[in-house]
């Protein structure tokens, strides 16, 4: 269960609590800029609601994305801490560039940088909770790490909110560079979790034998693009939702209360996933939820067309809402079931999995963030079309036959 001695020296509690603000840095780097929005439009030049800014949200994601891939062998290699230590300096170096641009082109250079940081963390925080901890512990850890995860999108746009108003934009991205300085001085405590005899040469045939086996594979392809799709409208959500929250529902002090309850909704759903899957089973739940998600969405879409675009926001927030915790329970499954077949490449697939699935999902969310017109009607559209796509997905991977308990991998 241990990967070695040298970890008693830190207790189970310090240890992922560690882990879990190593991973918590990932989601500070996006939602904590949010309230800042407004002023980044005002500094660059741009029209009071325009959405040029989204793109610093879709340069953080696209780095996230590209990086994913290299981290997961680097870290079979050389290591988990040192990688993980790697990831934050690479962090730093873009948040205080972000910190000091003069442009914003290069602002969005180094948000890309920031987000090259931030996919370490991600993928070295499971990698050593799977060294260290098996069955049971292994679950609880996880449930812990992504109970302190959730709880970021729920508290950082509050945070922003305090540091915006005793500073600038630049403060909160400085204290992005400043928690990633702490986390960098908390990670000198933290062991090697992997033992030196499982330690594996870099290899592009490695590299390229995972990917052989995820783009052959008609299961993991299809929830793949499932997954691309649904992380599209969803970083358009994220890119988008300060401007509909201020601009379309003059809702701008509010803003921080707002996404904060919707966070609170999703981590509710996916703290509850354990829970539920026991119940219904993976796919089973998966599937349901899939339909769900749909309903709603098209729910929300009548709503929103029949109001012509800006319904009362306390009949869309709900809708908006239930879209996102279904989103939330799907994402997960969608994730176990497109591994299944990944056998003993499951690190380096899951690797090119979220990379994919990241980066594609961040253009496909970009398009989406440039027909915003000032109503929500385009982002409502895009959880329907986005959704119905997801659906077709599925069905592409099940053969048609869905609602099963479970599946042999093909």
């Amino acid at each position: 269960m241990l990967a070695g001695t040298s970890q008693r020296r830190l207790g189970r509690v310090e240890f992922t609590t560690a882990l879990a603000l190593s991973m918590s840095v990932a989601a500070l780097g996006i939602d904590m800029i949010l309230p800042g929005f407004p002023q980044l439009r005002e500094a660059f030049g741009f029209a009071p609601d325009g959405t040029e800014v989204a793109a610093v949200v879709s340069a953080y994601f696209l780095g996230l994305a590209v990086a994913q891939v290299a981290y997961g062998p680097f870290a079979d290699r050389f290591g988990r801490v040192p990688v993980l230590r790697v990831a934050f300096a690479i962090y730093l170096i873009g948040a205080l560039a972000s910190t000091l641009s003069p442009t914003f082109g290069v602002l969005l250079v180094s948000r890309f940088i920031w987000g090259v940081g931030a996919a370490g963390p991600r993928v070295v925080t499971l990698a050593m909770i799977r060294d260290r901890f098996e069955g049971d512990r292994m679950a609880r850890a996880m449930s812990f790490i992504m109970a302190v995860f959730i709880l970021v999108p729920v508290i950082a746009p509050t945070l922003g909110s305090v540091v915006l108003a005793v500073g600038t934009w630049r403060w909160v991205f400085g204290f992005c560079a400043l928690f990633v300085v702490v986390m960098m001085l908390w990670s000198l405590r933290l062991p090697e979790t992997l033992k030196p005899e499982y330690r594996v040469p870099l290899s592009t045939r490695r590299i390229a034998a995972a990917a052989r086996l995820v783009v052959t594979n008609r299961t993991t392809v299809f929830y793949t693009l499932a997954l691309t799709s649904l992380m599209g409208v969803f970083i358009s959500y994220l890119a988008s939702s300060e401007i509909i929250i201020s601009d379309t529902f003059g809702l701008a002090d509010s803003f921080p209360i707002i996404f904060g309850a919707i966070a609170a909704v999703m981590g509710v759903a996916m703290l509850g996933n354990a829970f539920i899957v026991g119940r219904f089973g993976t796919r089973r739940l998966a599937h349901l939820v899939t339909v769900l998600y749909v309903v709603v969405a098209g729910i929300l879409a009548l709503v929103v067309l029949v109001a012509e675009g800006v319904p009362s926001f306390w009949l869309f927030g709900p809708l908006l809402a239930a879209n996102l915790a279904c989103h939330a329970l799907i994402i997960p499954n969608f994730n176990t079931i497109a591994m299944e077949p990944m056998g003993a490449v499951a690190g380096t697939a899951s690797a090119v999995i979220g990379a994919f699935s990241t980066a594609v999902g961040t253009l496909l969310g970009g398009m989406l963030d440039r027909m915003y017109d000032g109503t929500v009607t385009p982002l409502t559209l895009g959880f329907l079309g986005f959704g119905v796509i997801t659906v077709v997905m599925v069905f592409a991977a099940e053969g048609g036959r869905v609602f099963r308990p479970r599946e042999a991998t093909t």
